[in-house]
């Protein structure tokens, strides 16, 4: 008589799938911390963007003009922007706060800091950029 063979299913055993887990979950422990702080100074980086052409918009209006924007809106309207930037960790164009000209320049929009609350990552108010 001849011996049969026996045929096996392809498939990986349960041990063989956990070593893959364990691969995989020792990756995101590497990769997952690196991630998220690279993701807050991108958001930084970009506040830090938009508000450096905000203000070098403010001092080109006042140099055409002689005077300050009345708001935000007005360098839109008067093509100085194509629209008003995004606050990134605010996500809103609406959080922007206005800073008034120190002296009687005519005018309402003399500086321009963001309205996010809370710190960046240094630990300085993102009210005080």
């Amino acid at each position: 008589m001849k011996p049969t063979l026996i045929h096996r299913r392809g498939g990986f055993t349960l041990i063989e799938l956990l070593v893959v887990l364990g691969i995989i979950a020792l990756l995101l422990t590497l990769a997952v911390p690196r991630y998220f702080p690279s993701f807050d100074k991108a958001k930084e980086t970009v506040l830090m963007d938009n508000l450096r052409n905000l203000r070098t918009t403010i001092d080109q209006y006042h140099s055409d003009t002689g005077r300050y924007p009345d708001s935000l809106e007005q360098l839109v309207t008067k093509k100085y922007l194509r629209a008003l930037p995004i606050d990134p960790i605010t996500d809103s164009d609406a959080s922007w706060t206005i800073v008034a000209p120190p002296d009687d320049t005519p005018g309402q929009v003399y500086d321009v800091k963001s309205g996010a609350p809370g710190n960046d990552r240094s630990g300085t108010p993102f009210a005080d950029w």
